[in-house]
């Protein structure tokens, strides 16, 4: 399994892989009176796009936890630059930062039809053993998914 979790450090250094973007478009439940975005709203767009982001690597969230594996925030970090407005369509893209152990930790960037740049984020989610509450290792087909 080390040689495995090398190779796929090793990967995601040198390829830059493991990303991934969604578009969703503000809605106006989502705004202050000024028309922009509430900045609580940004921890959605970020799970939105990671929940995407395994979907597309054929991981259901769902069926990990069907199984009693969690992946609660244990960081949350996001540095706003810009404001995002009602009806904006925005690009959430997301990066797994490094290969994951009992932690696994995404990038964000949040973007305008512009390209311009909203917010910038990082968030990290512990693998946890919903019986014991306990961190835990990824589980095998979560790193293969990662290595195909």
């Amino acid at each position: 399994m080390l040689t495995n979790l090398s190779k796929l450090q090793k990967k995601i250094k040198t390829m830059g892989i493991m990303q991934d973007e969604i578009q969703i478009r503000v809605r106006y439940a989502e705004t202050d009176q000024m028309g922009i975005v509430h900045h609580g709203n940004y921890a959605i767009y970020l799970e939105m796009a990671r929940i995407e982001w395994l979907r597309k690597l054929g991981i259901s969230y769902r069926k990990m936890e069907e199984e009693g594996l969690g992946l609660p925030v244990v960081s949350l970090s996001i540095n706003f630059k810009k404001s995002a407005y009602y009806d904006d369509v925005i690009t959430v893209k997301t990066t797994l930062k490094k290969a994951p152990t009992a932690l696994v930790e995404f990038e964000y960037e949040i973007l305008n039809d512009l390209q311009q740049i909203l917010s910038t984020a990082t968030v990290v989610l512990a693998f946890l053993d919903m019986k014991t509450r306990r961190p835990t290792r990824p589980p095998k087909y979560f790193l293969e998914a990662l290595n195909s």
